[in-house]
């Protein structure tokens, strides 16, 4: 089973007024493809620190992590952007649709930035996926919450699908992607995501507060003041090349 994310001793610190401030305290984990990890924890524990550092999005102080079978940590801004833009999808609670675009637009534009002759229909493709193919010219005002996160899943699947077309080595990182959707939405959301990952391989990141959400992954680790308190990772889960500290 290949590694699709893989952390080694992360560290990270931030100056203050007061002097340093540690955010993450030796983090070590390990995620083979295709399968999901949600990462929880009460508000300041570091959970989303530590989805933004292993999306590429920030660099650790100390430790490495490799996304992909490549080290981000040795990466400038620019070649870890070039490998997000290869093979990874992102879905936040706030949706971050641009408002002057379509349902169809929002979900092409980044396969469309990379040149892609097939946005287009790759777009619409993953927009009726998520049941909304009658939508596709509407725009995020004229969509409920609900319907707005899922054109946001639609465009972050079909940016990794467009990429590879096994998508198996793709991975999403989800913030909260129920955080702002009622009860009934967040089901919905919740079974696309994981419908989703099952059909296209995709590998699954979660930071979330739902319980619910947590248990249909397939590892969950817990987190408290930077560090992993507990972690529940079945037998086998990691094969031989297990390390996630606890």
């Amino acid at each position: 089973m290949s590694v699709m994310l893989k952390a080694e001793h992360l560290h990270h610190r931030v100056s203050t007024s007061e002097g340093p401030l540690t955010l993450l305290s030796d983090i070590s984990l390990q995620l083979p493809a295709g399968q999901s990890l949600a990462i929880t924890g009460a508000s300041g524990s570091g959970k989303s620190t530590l989805l933004g550092l292993l999306a590429g999005l920030d660099r650790p102080t100390e430790g490495k992590i490799w996304l992909a079978g490549e080290d981000i940590t040795a990466m400038d801004e620019e070649q870890r952007a070039a490998l997000r833009a290869r093979c990874v999808g992102f879905v936040f609670q706030t949706f971050q649709l641009l408002p002057g675009l379509t349902a169809r637009e929002n979900v092409m534009l980044p396969s469309e930035l990379r040149g892609e002759r097939n946005a287009g229909k790759r777009a619409e493709e993953f927009l009726e996926r998520v049941g909304l193919g009658h939508r596709l010219h509407h725009y995020p005002r004229q969509l409920s919450g609900g319907e707005q996160q899922r054109v946001a899943i639609a465009r972050a699947f079909c940016s990794i699908a467009s990429n590879d077309k096994d998508s198996g080595n793709g991975i999403l990182f989800a913030d909260e992607p129920t955080g702002s959707l009622d009860a009934h939405n967040g089901e919905k959301v919740i079974d696309l995501l994981f419908n989703l990952n099952a059909e296209t391989g995709t590998t699954l990141v979660l930071v979330t507060h739902e319980q619910r959400l947590a248990e249909r992954c397939g590892a969950h680790l817990r987190m408290a003041a930077g560090e992993i308190t507990t972690a529940d990772i079945p037998d086998g889960y990691f094969g031989d090349q297990a390390e996630v500290s606890a």
